[in-house]
């Protein structure tokens, strides 16, 4: 994970960084995963996870992103760690290309395979990625700082009517999930959309951060 303060120790609040200076932080890290730097990008259903993850991975110069929606079913809403742990974790622990299938929510079956090729960072993203099996393994996590309420009701008019009894099942299963396995108390920095793009602060496990603030169009993108 990001280097750590104490949990007995005050936080001092740092200065929001904006994406290029999150993704230099990003570059600095230790591997995690043999030589991938994996970093988790968690938060309620709805709470803007996968946009968020595709502009990092832009900012990042086109790194991966790993959706939890392709490791998760519908019978298996929380319980798929031993599939991401096999078919993916450990193949990139060891430096070999991961292959998964991704799931198909509207034929409810896995579609075909797809290759996850070792990285300098893997984002993965999704509800869970900061749970206790797979935080090990990542060099950092992120939380999208949304309140369950307004995440899922985000997240019901994007899906409209047509979801709304899974929305239904959804929303208890999520609840029984971070109740038992939450993924808040562990964020190294918790990010919180804005008007103009993204702020992104220290989370309750991480350090302050203290790199000057620019706006996110400053700046050449990381280089891989």
């Amino acid at each position: 994970m990001f280097l750590r303060l104490p949990h007995t120790r005050a936080r001092t609040p740092g200065p929001p960084i904006d994406l290029h200076a999150l993704a230099r932080r990003l570059l600095r890290l230790p591997p995690s995963c043999g030589p991938v730097r994996l970093v988790g990008v968690d938060g309620h259903a709805g709470s803007g996870k996968t946009t968020f993850a595709g502009r990092l991975a832009g900012t990042l110069g086109g790194a991966p992103v790993l959706h939890l929606d392709d490791i998760a079913t519908h019978e298996e809403l929380f319980a798929w760690p031993d599939r991401l742990l096999r078919e993916v974790v450990e193949p990139l622990r060891r430096g070999r290309t991961a292959h998964y299938r991704p799931y198909d929510w509207g034929l409810r079956t896995f579609g075909p395979t797809r290759t996850l090729a070792p990285a300098p960072v893997i984002l993965v993203e999704g509800v869970g990625a900061g749970r206790g099996a797979v935080r090990p393994h990542l060099a950092g996590l992120l939380w999208m700082q949304v309140p369950h309420e307004d995440a899922w009701e985000r997240g019901r008019r994007r899906d409209g009517a047509a979801q709304r009894d899974f929305w239904e099942g959804w929303v208890t299963a999520e609840r029984r999930h971070f109740a038992q396995d939450p993924s808040e108390p562990f964020a190294d920095l918790l990010v919180r959309q804005c008007s103009d793009g993204y702020e992104v602060l220290p989370g309750p496990a991480g350090m302050s951060v203290r790199e000057p603030s620019v706006t996110e169009r400053d700046g050449p993108d990381p280089a891989w």
